[in-house]
């Protein structure tokens, strides 16, 4: 498999569709600009869609890949290592946040073990039948994955995302249930930015006091010196540093491009994912929306990379897709004010030749005499 390939599969959103889409919004009876980004939001949406006007966004899904990172062994997370299953556990209840928040919003949610290390009893097979590998290595001193598990990876994401565009699904809110995915994360923003594991190091989801932190600071840059030499290979680099999970997102994020269906990103993870991706195939960016900025300085260095500016700003950090989804709303919104709002009242059009007529009137009313002027006196 070579990621490369996806470069000569991905299109952009149709640009002649959304040029309509801007010139049916100038028609609008709201004001351009009045509406700030949601005109942007609507035209991007159209050009996805290839419609306009642009239709509603029915049938969104939050898709979350799962996994355990090897790296967390070193007390670099919140969160004991190898516990992802936790977090699963909790979205299948309906009480974590990002459950809760599709609960209210009625999105379905999908969960993915890519490779948490669990026994596969704890969870429903719905859920485990996907497994790449039972967590994922240390990456400061070992591979992730092997070479042969990384295109496993990729393809499961791959296919996850050819099930959901067949489904019918028209836009999904993806995130990761990962312990240690944040420091395998801010590893590939590093390698690929080419910055050093101080810039990128953040506090996690679950936050870390300043001591974890140093240790994960000191596990990226470890980690980096393994990434460097294969950054000419995406799928090396997955394998070398990344994790099933972050594997099956980056496959998940390229596929759902080639299908020309939307995708809003979450934190620093789907972010790390989506720059891969983008190394791959240049135009996939074009596919995806930033829905949340999560305070991690790897994810913005991510975003501006890839020229993504995110939807909200709101200091969500409990990641699994939570800060993504509340962008969902909005999303809908501008879907809705495109689709809805009526356009100004044509201009009423003179015809022709009543236009000459009533010139021509015009002229002869300004030819006649005053009917006050009286005769010039012409006696000697």
């Amino acid at each position: 498999m070579n990621l490369d390939d996806f470069s000569d599969l991905i299109e952009r959103p149709d640009g002649g569709v959304r040029r309509d889409a801007e010139e049916r919004r100038e028609r609008l009876s709201v004001p351009v600009g009045a509406l700030g980004r949601l005109d942007e939001l609507g035209e991007w949406l159209s050009a996805a869609q290839q419609s306009v006007p642009v239709k509603a966004v029915e049938r969104p899904r939050v898709v979350l890949f799962a996994g355990d990172h090897g790296v967390a062994e070193l007390d670099v997370s919140g969160r004991p290592a190898g516990t992802a299953h936790e977090l699963v556990r909790a979205v299948l209840d309906g009480a974590s946040p990002v459950a809760v928040l599709a609960r209210r919003f009625s999105v379905p949610v999908r969960v993915v073990d890519a490779g948490l290390d669990c026994d596969p009893e704890l969870l429903p097979d719905a859920v485990v039948r996907h497994r790449v590998r039972r967590g994922s290595g240390r990456i400061d001193v070992e591979d992730a994955l092997t070479a042969e598990e990384a295109e496993q990876a990729v393809r499961l994401g791959m296919r996850i995302a050819d099930e959901e565009a067949d489904s019918g699904t028209d836009l999904v809110v993806l995130g990761d249930l990962s312990v240690g995915g944040t420091t395998a994360a801010s590893t590939l923003i590093a390698a690929l930015c080419g910055t050093d594991a101080s810039v990128v190091t953040g506090r996690g989801g679950a936050g870390i006091d300043d001591l974890a932190w140093m240790r994960k600071c000191a596990a990226i840059r470890d980690a980096l010196r393994r990434a460097r030499p294969v950054l000419g290979d995406q799928l090396e680099l997955l394998a070398a540093v990344g994790g099933a999970d972050l594997a099956a997102m980056t496959g998940f994020l390229l596929q759902s491009a080639v299908r020309r269906m939307p995708v809003v990103l979450d934190g620093v993870v789907s972010a790390a994912c989506a720059l891969v991706a983008q190394r791959a195939a240049f135009r996939a960016p074009d596919w995806w929306l930033a829905g949340q900025l999560s305070g991690e300085p790897a994810q913005l260095k991510a975003l501006d990379r890839m020229a993504l500016t995110p939807l909200l700003d709101h200091g969500v950090t409990v990641g699994a897709g939570s800060g993504a989804l509340l962008a969902l709303p909005l999303v809908q919104a501008a879907a809705a004010l495109a689709a809805e709002l009526p356009e100004r009242a044509p201009e009423p059009v003179v015809e022709e030749a009543e236009a000459v007529e009533e010139a021509g009137a015009a002229d002869v009313a300004g030819a006649e005499p005053s009917r006050d002027t009286k005769p010039a006196d012409t006696t000697a």
